[in-house]
Order: C-alpha cells, then sequence, then structure tokens
C-alpha cells in the first residue's frame, strides 16, 4: 500500500459554516469601478433572459458605454465616505458580526458574509469557511422573496464554485422566508415605531418591491405571489385596509413590461391625486442599498414633491437592527437542526 503524500493538508475539526449572501456592491464609483460591476451584473443570465448575441451587442456597446457615469453618480449620492464603501456592504458586514455574536454558545458554527456580484465575492466566502474547516456549509441568500434573478442565482453561483472543489462540504440552503411570522412581526414593528416618530400621519403607506418582467412571472416565477403575500400579511397585522398600505414594483429596467403597478408612476399619481404624506417601505430588500437610500427616498420623493405631495418618507429596512438580528439568526438556527444542538 502505497504511502499517504507528506503534503497532505491536515484534516481540521469538523465546524459548520454559515453563508449570507446578499446582491453586490461595485467597489468604488468611478466609472471602471461601476462598469465592473455592472457587467458581472448584467451578463448573468439569471437576470437578463435574452438571446446572449445580441444582449452582448448591447451591453457591451450600448449600456456600459453610458450607465456607469448615471450609476455612479446614483451610489456617490449614498456612498459610506467613512468606510470608502457603499451601505449595502457595511451594513452586510455588521449583519455577519451580529449574528455570530447571537450564535457564540456555538463555538463550532463559523458565519461569513459574501456578495453575488462584486466583493467579497462567494468564492472567497466559501473558501473561507472550508479553510477553517467547515465541512457543512448553510447558504443564506438573504432576499424574503425568492425570484430566480436573485435567489436561484445568489445558489448558481456557489454551486458554480463547488464544481470546482475536490472536498466539497455538504450544502443546505435557507428558504424564502416572505411569510416568516418573526419577519412580518419585525417589518410591522419597524413601520409602526418610524411612523410613531414623525410629525406628521402617513395617508399612505407603499410595500415597494425590486420589479421583474412580466414574462419572468408568467413563465412560472413565484416572486410576485410572495410579495403579494407578504405584504397581505402586513395588511393583517397592522390592521389597514388596501388603501392605506399598498404594493408597486420598482427599479425597471428597458421597454418591456414589468411586474405592475409601478412605483414611481403610482407615487406620481397620488401626488396629482392630491394625497399630501406618504411613506415607502421595501420589504424585499434585508438591507438599505442604492435602490432604498437613492432610488426611493430621493428619486420617488423628488416625483412626490414634484406632483403636488408634501412629506415623504423612506421607512428603513431592518438592516443590522436587534429584531433583523433575531429574524434572521432564528431562521439560521431553524436550518441548523440536525447539523448542531441547542
Amino acid at each position: 500500500m502505497a504511502n499517504a503524500p507528506e503534503d497532505h493538508p491536515e484534516i481540521k475539526p469538523r465546524k459548520v459554516g454559515v453563508l449570507l449572501i446578499n446582491l453586490g456592491t461595485p467597489d468604488a464609483t468611478d466609472y471602471w469601478s461601476m462598469r465592473r460591476y455592472l457587467k458581472e451584473f448584467l451578463s448573468d443570465k439569471r437576470v437578463i433572459e435574452a438571446n446572449r448575441i445580441i444582449w452582448w451587442f448591447i451591453l457591451n456597446v450600448i449600456i456600459l458605454t453610458k450607465r456607469p457615469f448615471s450609476s455612479g453618480e446614483a451610489y456617490k449620492s449614498i456612498w459610506n465616505n467613512e468606510k470608502k464603501e457603499s451601505p449595502l456592504k457595511t451594513i452586510s458586514r455588521s449583519q455577519c458580526e451580529k449574528i455570530t455574536s447571537d450564535l457564540s454558545k456555538h463555538p463550532d458554527v463559523v458565519v461569513d458574509w459574501a456578495m453575488r456580484y462584486g466583493n467579497p465575492s462567494t468564492r472567497a466566502g466559501i473558501e473561507n469557511l472550508k479553510q477553517q474547516g467547515c465541512d457543512r456549509i448553510l447558504l443564506f441568500p438573504l432576499y424574503p422573496q425568492y425570484a430566480a434573478a436573485t435567489t436561484a442565482t445568489a445558489c448558481d453561483k456557489a454551486f458554480d464554485e463547488l464544481k470546482e472543489m475536490r472536498w466539497q462540504p455538504t450544502i443546505r440552503v435557507v428558504p424564502p422566508y416572505y411569510d416568516d411570522k418573526d419577519y412580518i412581526e419585525a417589518l410591522a414593528d419597524s413601520i409602526q415605531d418610524h411612523i410613531a416618530e414623525l410629525e406628521w400621519i402617513p395617508e399612505v403607506v407603499i410595500t415597494s418591491y425590486h420589479g421583474l418582467p412580466q414574462r419572468y412571472f408568467d413563465a412560472g416565477d413565484p416572486y410576485h405571489c410572495h410579495c403579494y403575500k407578504t405584504t397581505r400579511l402586513l395588511r393583517e397585522r397592522i390592521g389597514w385596509s388596501e388603501e392605506k398600505l399598498r404594493l408597486t414594483f420598482q427599479s425597471r429596467f428597458g421597454k418591456e413590461e414589468w411586474l405592475q403597478p409601478y412605483t414611481d408612476k403610482t407615487i406620481e399619481q397620488l401626488a396629482k391625486d392630491g394625497v399630501k404624506n406618504i411613506a415607502v417601505v421595501c420589504p424585499g430588500f434585508s438591507s438599505d442599498c442604492v435602490e432604498t437610500l437613492e432610488e426611493i427616498a430621493i428619486e420617488a420623493g423628488e416625483i412626490f414633491k414634484e406632483h403636488g405631495g408634501k412629506n415623504f418618507t423612506l421607512i428603513p429596512c431592518l438592516n443590522d437592527t436587534p429584531d433583523s438580528i433575531r429574524v434572521l439568526s432564528g431562521l439560521i438556527k431553524n436550518e441548523l437542526r440536525g447539523w448542531v444542538t441547542d
């Protein structure tokens, strides 16, 4: 029998890894940083379901020559200049640190965080957990509502990295939590607490979710249904009507039809109809980012006031608040059953 190679890596004590995965962020707001980020994001077949040859031309010849400038300006308006990073990266790091603290009674559990696009990469997250002895990894795509363009592609990327590993860890995935009782409770409390601090009362509160092309829904994506259920459960929990708590979709791109009603058009029409005070909450985002802090807090607020509205507020995402950590840690603990003991 042949002797084992002398340089065979030592098998480390078994640990369990948890990898929090969010959408992504550019490394900086300059043209080339934005171009790299947008190219990776918009090259994803899960995000853009189109003829690849035609889309390659549109992306590389048209979009990537102009959009990095406008996207860079949007990021500059919300950039964390102290840490030289986007708010999404700042919050994601804090979420990881606080979840690690919450799980401190389980020394064999290692928590890390990664981005689907940009840095820290999914590859780096998996490699880091593997190097620390994690032979079981729980992937946690931080999207309450499932969509192929978010949850599925986060898993795709992780599985692509696993394909290249000789010694693969065992994998579990946290399921969507759009109807989780603690999540709904935390959202409801955040809405009511924020409104209680205002000097005015919103006539309408909008739940704004990131949009998807209508054809994705027609093809069988459950995202639309998940969003509607989250908002319905919120209405029931708070005791509001459909007129008081409305649902819309933001961030559409291109000329094709997306999920409706559209956030910007709804806000504009509310202002034209004489509504003076509105609040917007974004339940589909686990952390505040450019889509909430710039697109909603700044752009949507300007639209509302330009068409006759008076008071506008963005209700922050759950971010790294105690309620958020309780929700995220609770979901993790539930999925780690059998891997770790209570």
